[in-house]
Order: structure tokens, then C-alpha cells, then sequence
């Protein structure tokens, strides 16, 4: 049996209208779409000139500390290690002992020699009183003999006249050939006596000069300055203070508060002066050095806060900094090989400059720092001072 079949018909405007409804539909979707872009460039223009604007952030940021390096001032044998790494210490408390026996001989000959010392400037001085008796009774005897000087040229001057008053009568025969005899040996005893003098005052003249040289040269040793500040006893008293100074560095202190690190150092073993022994980290004074891209550091001042957050503890603990000052080249600029941008192939890369961020005290005892953790550092450019 055969069913009647319907037919129907539709016109064109019929068949235009789902059409034109996802035309509508299209449209209004780029229109919200468009809106949503307007609005959202909006938001993000207020946002950068409202708050991004005012903040730069990097997370190429490292805690870092000004390490204390202890070192050996003398050479001897380490007697004992008195700490470990990781431990923590105290200014002044004692790291490691050397073996004094070397020091405390050196300690002894050095008292030795200022004591040897002392003496020899007091022994100066005792000379110097006893030269200067010596030059008044060299002078004295310089006196007495040119006393005898003037006697003996006297009885010179007399025998010579006595002589030519007997050689002048001799031809008349007043006197004897022996009392003219006499009168020549009379003559030659005076003249040999004149002469005698004359050696003696020489004699007693350098002696008294001798004795003035001989006090001059005393006197440069201890003219003008007291025994305790005489050169000899000076020098001596500095030795002997350099070897109670290396006494003292037997026993070897930590500089800083800190931690022990890189302990290199072991018992038993010989050690020579600049010998780096361990490394005394002062955790409570770290730092952080933020290395922010050059094209960020425009309004970047020193005082400007500094917020910072670790990788060790998260985005829960926060630290609080300041802007300290900034490095004097970038991290290129003393690498081990720089940069030579003056050669003909080049590619500028965005250079980085350190940043140093003093953290707050009180925080960094709360949650500690080491050095070298990896840090997140946003600067407030609020203050453009």
C-alpha cells in the first residue's frame, strides 16, 4: 500500500535567516572580544603606571657575605684544631693552636738581648764620665808640662848665653878650656831637656785630644736620649715585643661571629705564614647582591627598599633590604675574559649590573641566610631620591 508523501517548500528568506543569525552572532562576539581586549590593555596600562611602574624585580640574585679568611702568621707544627666546619663561633674564641716551644725560645733570646743591651748603653754612659775625667787630667798634665816647657826653655836660653859669653873670652885666656867644656855639656843638658819638654806637651796634647774623640764618638751613642730611649734598646725592646707577638699568634682566634667553613687545616700539620687555614662566614652580616639588567636601573637609588624573598623558605618569609650602593662594572666587565666589543662581529646582550641589598638584622636571626642561595629581589622606586 502506498503512503502519500509531503513535500515542502521553502522560500529564500527562510533559508537566509540561520545565516544571518551567526552573522549576529559572530559580530557580537568580536565586539566582546574587542571590548575584553580594550579593557584588558586598560588594566594593564593602569597596572604598569600604577603599580609595575613603580617596582623592578629580578631573580638573579645571590646572598653573599664578606668572609673573614684566617690565616697563619708564623710557621710551626698545629698542636691542636679546636673547631669543625659548620660550627659556629664567637669573636676571640680560639680555632686552632700552634706548637709554641719555637716562639718561647725566641721570647728568651730576645729578653736575653735587651738585657745584654741595657748594659752595653749603661756601660756608655759609665765611659763617658770616665772619658771626661780622663780629658781634665790629660789637660792638667798639659799644664804641668808646659810649665816645665817654660823652665827647661829658661835654662836652654841660659846655657846658650852662658856658652857665648865663654866662647867669647876664651881667646883672651880669662877662663880654662875646661870650665868652656863645662859650660858646652851645661848647654847641651838644657837643649836636650828643651826638647824632652817640647815631645812631653805633645805627647799630653794628643793624649788630650785622643780622649775628646774618644768621648764624641761615646757621646753619639747615647746624646739626647735616655736609657729606655736609646736605639740600641729600642731595637732590642721591638724584638723582643715581635717575639711575644708570635707567642701570642700560636694560638690562633676567630676574628669574626660566624660559622666555620672550608676548614683546610689539621693536627699535626706544618704550617707556613698567608697558609689559609679555614674561613669564618659572618652569616649575621649577609648581603645580597641583586644583579638587576642595565635597562632597570634608571630610578634605582641607594636607600631605596628592597623587598626579598629565598628559595630556601619560600614566598611565606620575607625579608625587608635596602639599597646599599652599586658594583663598579658589570659581571662581563671583570669576567676572566671580557668582552671585546670593539672587534668587528658583535651581539649586544643586555648587560647586568650588581646591586648590593643590606638585609634587616633581626630578620636574618629569624630565618638564617648561607651564602650563595638564589634570592628574588623587588626594588620600590616610590623614593626617587
Amino acid at each position: 500500500m502506498n503512503m502519500p508523501i509531503e513535500t515542502t517548500t521553502l522560500n529564500s528568506s527562510q533559508i537566509m535567516e540561520p545565516t544571518r543569525n551567526k552573522l549576529l552572532q559572530r559580530k557580537r562576539l568580536f565586539t566582546l572580544l574587542s571590548i575584553s581586549i580594550a579593557l584588558a590593555g586598560a588594566g594593564a596600562g593602569s597596572y604598569w603606571e600604577l603599580v609595575a611602574s613603580k617596582y623592578v624585580e629580578t631573580d638573579n640574585a645571590y646572598t653573599a657575605v664578606e668572609s673573614a679568611q684566617v690565616m697563619s702568621s708564623i710557621s710551626g707544627t698545629v698542636a691542636e684544631v679546636k673547631v669543625k666546619d659548620s660550627q659556629l663561633v664567637k669573636k676571640g674564641d680560639i680555632l686552632v693552636i700552634i706548637d709554641p716551644s719555637d716562639a718561647k725560645l725566641a721570647l728568651d733570646q730576645a729578653e736575653a738581648a735587651l738585657g745584654s743591651a741595657i748594659r752595653r748603653v749603661k756601660s756608655y754612659q759609665g765611659s763617658d764620665v770616665g772619658l771626661r775625667a780622663q780629658i781634665m787630667a790629660s789637660d792638667e798634665a798639659e799644664k804641668r808640662l808646659q810649665a816645665q816647657l817654660a823652665s827647661a826653655k829658661a835654662d836652654f836660653e841660659r846655657a846658650s848665653i852662658d856658652l857665648k859669653r865663654r866662647k867669647a873670652l876664651l881667646p883672651s885666656g880669662a877662663i880654662s878650656g875646661d870650665e868652656l867644656t863645662r859650660t858646652q855639656n851645661i848647654y847641651a843638658s838644657a837643649e836636650a831637656n828643651l826638647n824632652a819638654a817640647n815631645a812631653a806637651v805633645a805627647q799630653a796634647h794628643a793624649a788630650k785630644e785622643a780622649a775628646k774623640g774618644s768621648r764624641q764618638a761615646n757621646a753619639a751613642l747615647i746624646e739626647g736620649v735616655s736609657l729606655n730611649d736609646n736605639p740600641e734598646v729600642m731595637l732590642a725592646k721591638a724584638k723582643r715585643d715581635q717575639a711575644q707577638l708570635d707567642l701570642e699568634r700560636t694560638i690562633i682566634r676567630s676574628p669574626v661571629d660566624g660559622i666555620v667553613a672550608r676548614r683546610q687545616v689539621a693536627l699535626g700539620q706544618r704550617v707556613q705564614p698567608s697558609a689559609p687555614l679555614l674561613t669564618v662566614v659572618p652569616v649575621q652580616d649577609m648581603y645580597v647582591n641583586a644583579n638587576f639588567k642595565e635597562v632597570q636601573l634608571k630610578d634605582v637609588r641607594s636607600g631605596q627598599k628592597v623587598e626579598l624573598t629565598s628559595d630556601l623558605y619560600g614566598k611565606d618569609v620575607v625579608y625587608h633590604g635596602v639599597v646599599e650602593g652599586f658594583d663598579g662594572g658589570t659581571g662581563a666587565a671583570f669576567s676572566l675574559i671580557p668582552a671585546q666589543n670593539a672587534t668587528g662581529n658583535w651581539i649586544k646582550v643586555v648587560q647586568r649590573l650588581p646591586v648590593r641589598v643590606k638585609l634587616d638584622p633581626t630578620e636574618l636571626k629569624a630565618h638564617p641566610l648561607r651564602v650563595g642561595l638564589s634570592m628574588n629581589a623587588t626594588v620600590d622606586l616610590s623614593d626617587k631620591s
